[in-house]
């Protein structure tokens, strides 16, 4: 499949699990890209199978793996007949390491093509998946998972994904394949996450097809840099403006806050349509896109579609939790849901957008109250210690701990552990001494779509009924 073939409408990869196989199974099968979440899904799986699994959803998924004995290592470690206990807590998996063990890696696989499956089951749609670049350690794992359940396009943004045409290339020739990873404090040395399907699954496989690949960029020049070469060159971009959901690239320059602390971007971060066009490789709009005049004026820029986030985020098919999805759309209904940068909430260091939610740690106090602890991992940076081994720090661990391994306190400040607070997003969020780790909500700027969709299903709108919509067919439809 080649990117000319992917649909005007892209459902937005929104992380851990709200964009879930039901969400992107439900828009490909109305016709457009329906994307699952890459992150974290060995959690993901591993969680789900933990609450009892009580629909038979990922057993189904794992009865198709095409490695049986491998499936049922991971039924046999994770799952429990009738779920957990409530205030039980879930059994960990590994951290993300530049030395993962092969059940680690095997998770991985398995968490991704279970993911994917259930997103491809029933229809002939186009189903995609989303990655994020500063995730490097689980990459190479996820995406052979991935393929092996015939996904048709990998998109990643968090970065600059420029490794990441060779690796799928040579994931889809059954090679092994190996992936750069920053590792700070390194100097010139240089390590690599590699991955080798047949030692790590025990089996020589069918070389997967490979998928369309899409960078996720926030601007021309960064487009312009990996079309240059063919060794970094996407299939396509998604074009993502500061005022789309998740995470957002800094502003060009120095960062600079406004009086609410919003990072402020200006002429120098707009984006030059007819520099993307000039390319040759198609592109979609993401960022305030999400109506369908959008997408027509998307078109008439010379834009294959456009990408789209918070209409799919909030619809009934999203991952997010029944709870916090009806106080989403409440506060839509009267007005009041805002959403606002933050600069310092993602341990990643880009800007994360949040929604403004009680009870979620978009509560500065509650964020502050909530005692630190880094037990997921995937959001570590590694580094390269005085004694010359590499070791990972987060700075939403405990600041103590952060400061021992060489980070600097000030970085700390105001970090959200998104891995446990994303979980939470989702109702898979981690129990300590009964209490349930809290959510975290992120949402676009932009609610105009949600609105009109919400006028016209006030108990709520499916994720078809939104793809029709930007479609043309009506808000009703």
């Amino acid at each position: 499949m080649t990117s000319a073939t992917l649909p005007h409408v892209i459902q937005g990869g929104m992380g851990v699990a709200v964009s879930s196989w039901r969400l992107a199974n439900r828009v490909a099968g109305a016709g457009g890209l329906g994307v699952v979440s890459g992150t974290a899904l060995d959690i993901v799986v591993a969680r789900r199978l933990q609450d009892g699994d009580p629909d038979g959803d990922v057993r189904r998924a794992l009865a198709a793996f095409p490695l049986p004995g491998i499936a049922d290592e991971v039924l046999e470690r994770y799952y429990i007949e009738g779920g957990k206990a409530p205030d039980a807590p879930y059994k960990p998996t590994s951290r993300p390491a530049l030395d993962p063990s092969v059940r680690a890696q095997r998770l991985i696989v398995v968490g991704n093509f279970v993911e994917v499956w259930l997103a491809r089951e029933g229809h002939d749609g186009k189903v995609g998946i989303n990655y994020l670049e500063k995730i490097q350690l689980t990459t190479p794992a996820a995406a052979y998972g991935a393929m092996l359940a015939g996904v048709d396009a990998v998109l990643m943004g968090a970065g600059i994904p420029a490794h990441i045409p060779a690796m799928l290339d040579d994931l889809a020739a059954g090679r092994p394949t190996s992936l750069p990873v920053d590792v700070a404090d390194a100097g010139e040395e240089s390590f690599a996450i590699a991955f080798d399907p047949e030692a790590v699954l025990g089996a020589q496989l069918p070389a997967p097809a490979r998928p369309t690949f899409l960078a996720i960029v926030s601007s021309h020049v960064l487009a312009s840099y990996l079309a240059r070469s063919e060794a970094t060159r996407p299939d396509g971009f998604v074009i993502e403006a500061p005022t789309a959901g998740g995470h957002n690239a800094p502003p060009r320059g120095k960062l600079v806050l406004d009086d609410l602390g919003q990072p402020v971007y200006g002429p120098r971060d707009a984006v030059d349509t007819a520099a993307l066009v000039n390319l040759g490789l198609p592109f979609w709009m993401a960022g305030s896109f999400g109506t369908p005049e959008k997408l027509q004026e998307a078109l008439a820029l010379g834009a294959s579609g456009i990408q789209v986030g918070t209409l799919f985020a909030l619809s009934r098919d999203s991952g997010f939790t029944d709870e916090l999805r009806d106080a989403l759309l409440d506060q839509i209904d009267d007005g009041t849901l805002q959403t606002r940068t933050d600069a310092h909430a993602s341990p990643t260091g880009f800007p994360f957008k949040v929604a403004q939610l009680e009870g979620t740690l978009s509560d500065i106090p509650l964020r502050s109250r909530r005692t630190a602890v880094c037990d997921l991992g995937h959001l570590r940076q590694p580094f390269l210690g005085e004694d010359g081994e590499v070791d990972y720090r987060c700075p939403a661990e405990p600041i103590a701990m952060y400061v021992r391994k060489g980070g600097d306190a000030a970085d700390a400040e105001g970090r959200v552990c998104l891995c446990n607070a994303l979980c939470a997003s989702v109702g898979i969020g981690q129990v300590r001494k009964g209490a349930e780790e809290l959510p975290l909500v992120t949402l676009g700027d932009d609610l105009e779509g949600a609105r009109v969709l919400l006028a016209a299903h006030p108990d709520g709108w499916t994720a078809d009924a939104a793809v029709r919509w930007l479609e043309g067919q009506g808000a009703t439809a």
